[in-house]
């Protein structure tokens, strides 16, 4: 039995617009997925889910995903986290070279599932860093970003990026452009996080994001001018200037709105941060419901979002320099 557990994330910049290219900083948070996996005399999968947002639930199968349990969430949802499973149990089972490898699954998570704190990836690169330590192989933490990227590139019908992977997988702040991933140093950032109980369909955001550029050019030119954030973004995180990273993230914020991707409770959650005296907040992730992230070192922020309608959880989150590692 191995148990690996991996940081969620946030996007200080860059979602969206990092699937065409452009650059986007994303930073690891002090929230976990652990998986840990066992393996099975047969070459069945055997998946119990103690906290995913949901009540647990617990399937066995063998690696048809068509069977999903009777909790109260979205059965696209399920589908969607049972295929990262499945996706990260065939990463572990070609780096192993054993192909009919069963295992027993079970995952712990601090992260809510569909929120966009990078749930899916940290799920993915435990499971992956879990099964292959199983199975006797060790990987390298780049090996492991890597087969989690292409889990989710798959998952995901190719609309993932490199990003929440990489992230989950080294901790820390991330740039990513393309195929280029790389650790940058960040001072401790002070980040408040709202979270309205909701999910967003990553897969149909995405989708509706393409459609807007194939559409109208200023789409396409808004995406581009989310780069032109993210690029302005990591200057002022080399210098440590906060005020100039919240005045970048309320751009971004807007750019994001206007690409279609916000909602009116992760909106409301963003004007309650910045009346509280933020330095700056967004959305974080997908969008369309989940999480937005502020910058305050104040209590402010964090009471008023536990008082903003549609806001089931307000919490402070530190930045988690250490990635996927065996718990």
């Amino acid at each position: 039995m191995t148990t690996a557990s991996a940081p969620g994330k946030v996007y200080l910049f860059g979602e969206h617009a990092v699937v065409y290219g452009e650059p986007a900083v994303p930073c690891a948070i002090s929230r976990r997925a652990w998986v840990t996996a066992e393996r099975r005399a047969d070459s069945r999968l055997r998946v119990h889910a103690e906290d995913l947002s949901l009540d647990g639930f617990t399937v066995e199968y063998s690696g048809e995903t068509d069977t999903a349990p009777d909790v109260d969430v979205s059965p696209g949802l399920i589908r969607a986290a049972m295929g990262y499973v499945d996706a990260a149990v065939s990463q572990a089972r070609e780096a192993a070279d054993t192909p009919e490898a069963g295992f027993d699954i079970t995952i712990e998570s601090e992260i809510p599932l569909g929120a966009g704190l990078g749930s899916s990836a940290a799920v993915v690169v435990a499971g992956i860093e879990a099964a292959t330590r199983e199975l006797g192989v060790e990987l390298s933490t780049e090996e492991i970003a890597d087969r989690a990227y292409r889990a989710e590139h798959e998952v995901q019908e190719g609309q993932a990026s490199r990003a929440d992977t990489f992230c989950s997988a080294t901790g820390g702040a991330v740039r990513v452009e393309g195929e280029d991933c790389r650790a940058i140093e960040s001072p401790d950032l002070p980040f408040v996080i709202g979270f309205d109980g909701g999910a967003g369909n990553t897969g149909e955001l995405v989708s509706g994001v393409r459609k807007l550029r194939e559409r109208y050019p200023f789409a396409a030119d808004t995406v581009e001018t989310v780069g032109d954030i993210v690029r302005q973004g990591e200057r002022a995180l080399a210098e440590g200037d906060i005020e100039e990273l919240g005045t970048l993230m309320d751009f971004n914020h807007g750019l994001l709105s206007a690409l279609g991707v916000s909602s009116r409770s992760l909106d409301r959650m963003v004007w309650a941060a910045r009346d509280a005296g933020a330095h700056g907040a967004k959305l974080t992730g997908a969008g369309g419901g989940g999480c937005i992230v502020a910058l305050d070192e104040t209590e402010e922020t964090e009471t008023a979002l536990r008082f903003t309608p549609g806001c089931e959880e307000g919490f402070r989150a530190e930045l988690d320099d250490e990635g996927v590692c065996l718990a």
